[in-house]
């Protein structure tokens, strides 16, 4: 199955219905709204979450068929863009989140020369997603403590991944050194 991208615009009125129907009709379950309605879909689209000066949507489409949606963040105001992915739900456990990532990874480095490095932050518990950041040469990077809210129940710790520019276009993968803290002797604050 052939992949191709395209910018989303949500401005034009078919694409916002399509950007609703695809957010509403779907579970998104290691996301921070699982069930979107779509009356929230529309309210995220009118407030300018999928386009403009430091966003960017984009389509993943296979055969004519809209199976995933990547939206790009921070773009300009940071060195380190953040994104969103979304596989309709028919369509996970076929390795698209994989060529999404490498897809955005390889766009950001080489439409933003400032972009130095890529986050991308999960639940831990979202196996497969964290199997894709580490098959794309993303690193761990950080761990938050129940710091992933869910709708009434308790929350989730969250694990934050990245990839350097360096690493990248290099193929190496550069660990951080977790073992900094003997380094820290001495009085405290």
């Amino acid at each position: 199955m052939e992949i191709t991208y395209r910018r989303s615009r949500p401005d034009r009125r078919a694409e916002a219905d399509a950007l609703v129907a695809f957010l509403s009709g779907h579970d998104w379950p290691f996301h921070g709204t699982p069930r979107v309605s779509a009356d929230q879909a529309a309210r995220w689209i009118s407030d300018g979450h999928f386009d403009g000066p430091a966003t960017r949507t984009f389509w993943m489409t296979a055969d004519g068929e809209d199976v995933g949606l990547i939206r790009l963040m921070d773009l300009g105001d940071d060195e380190t863009p953040l994104f969103d992915l979304r596989i309709a739900t028919h369509h996970r456990g076929h390795g698209l989140g994989r060529q999404a990532l490498t897809w955005l990874t390889r766009y950001l480095f080489d439409e933003f020369a400032e972009v130095t490095r890529i986050e991308g932050t999960t639940r831990q518990d979202n196996a497969a997603m964290r199997r894709t950041f580490l098959h794309c040469g993303y690193v761990k990077e950080a761990h938050y403590r129940q710091a992933w809210p869910t709708d009434g129940g308790p929350a989730h710790d969250a694990v934050g991944y990245a990839i350097l520019r360096h690493d990248w276009r290099t193929g190496t993968v550069t660990p951080p050194r977790w073992d900094d803290e003997r380094d820290l002797s001495g009085p405290t604050a």
